[in-house]
């Protein structure tokens, strides 16, 4: 699937392969150039200029995040930390000896290095981080609030997928309520997912773009399966570039349980809306043909053995009164849920295996 021929493309990037095959994106270097003027913008929305330090914590190699951020940044003139994902203890360590100030990675690596440094003994008055961005995985308003709050940040979403480029494709400002499409770059579109009609502005649907400066794989109308709304107001940063909401879902991470629409996002809301940490795991399964759903989720910390189950009660009803089915709810050990240092694995559906 080239545009161009081989000998003008000069990298190449691979999706994850979440919803099948991987697909290999090529790209000449008039499209890395585009690609990190968007990521750039992204550090600038965020506040960013060349006197921040910038600590890359997104995965390099053949995912995007590591290399668009990173290019961005080096566009803005930022001091760029390229530290990829892992080795969280020596993350803290270069944060605070090179005074990190912009934090780029997965929301839930971001939750994950707050939880070090407080584990580590040190708190947010030894490190100087003031902005995040944050994308890759679906992520809530809670979970950005726990994040900001947490950390002491402003923490600012990020959106793209390797078929369009990378991260950049969109990006938040600092009305931090919906994210500004590069629009002299992608051509956004709502479609209604089951007939592709295409839909008005303010109704929800899945999201198609096309690519109109990429040369190597210049895409036409994708279909990206990513559930949300497109508007078009005067926004207070200064940009006019159409925005997009916060993705709702992917049309094709949504859930049936006994036939009922479930996003991992709805569960999120609950638990952090609850006082829980973003630390869980969705078990779908199907026992005498019904679907069963388990939620295993860290026990906060303080509570008691007696308290626990009253604690699983009180939350199995709160998420029954969100998704309209009654889930059976595990409070675990804290830290027994295996962290992420990327994409977060949310959802195990046993259901696939009996097919």
């Amino acid at each position: 699937m080239l545009a161009r021929p081989l000998k003008d493309c000069v990298r190449i990037h691979s999706t994850s392969g979440t919803t099948g095959k991987r697909v290999v994106a090529f790209y000449t270097q008039n499209d890395i150039d585009m690609w990190e003027d968007c990521c750039a913008r992204a550090i600038v929305a965020a506040g960013g200029s060349d006197e921040d330090v910038v600590q890359v914590c997104y995965g390099y190699g053949l995912f995007t995040g590591g290399s668009g951020l990173h290019g961005g940044s080096h566009k803005v003139g930022c001091l760029t930390l390229p530290m990829s994902s892992g080795n969280t203890k020596r993350q803290i360590q270069f944060m605070m000896d090179l005074k990190s100030t912009i934090l780029c990675c997965t929301p839930s690596y971001a939750a994950y290095l707050d939880e070090t440094l407080y584990d580590m003994g040190y708190t947010t008055n030894d490190i100087k981080l003031k902005a995040g961005i944050f994308g890759a995985e679906p992520w809530t308003e809670e979970m950005r609030h726990s994040i900001e709050k947490s950390l002491g940040i402003k923490a600012y979403d990020i959106y793209g997928l390797t078929e369009s480029s990378g991260p950049g494709v969109a990006f938040e400002c600092c009305e931090q309520n919906g994210m500004h499409i590069n629009e002299d770059n992608f051509i956004p579109e709502i479609i209604d997912p089951d007939t592709g009609e295409v839909l008005p502005e303010g109704q929800e649907g899945e999201l198609v773009f096309t690519s109109i400066t990429k040369e190597a794989f210049p895409l036409i109308r994708y279909r990206t399966r990513d559930l949300c709304v497109l508007t078009r107001g005067k926004c207070s940063c200064g940009r006019t570039l159409i925005k997009m909401c916060k993705p709702k879902g992917r049309s094709d991470d949504m859930m049936i349980i006994r036939g009922v629409n479930v996003f991992p996002s709805q569960i999120e809301t609950v638990l952090i809306e609850k006082g829980y940490t973003p630390n869980y795991q969705i078990l779908v399964d199907r026992v005498n043909n019904v679907d069963t759903l388990d939620i295993n989720v860290e026990t906060p910390e303080g509570t008691q053995d007696y308290e626990i189950p009253a604690k699983e009660h009180s939350l199995a009803k709160s998420i029954k009164h969100m998704l309209g089915i009654t889930p059976k709810i595990h409070l675990v050990p804290q830290k027994s849920i295996t962290r992420s240092e990327g994409k977060a694995v949310r959802v195990i559906d046993k259901r696939k295996l009996h097919d």
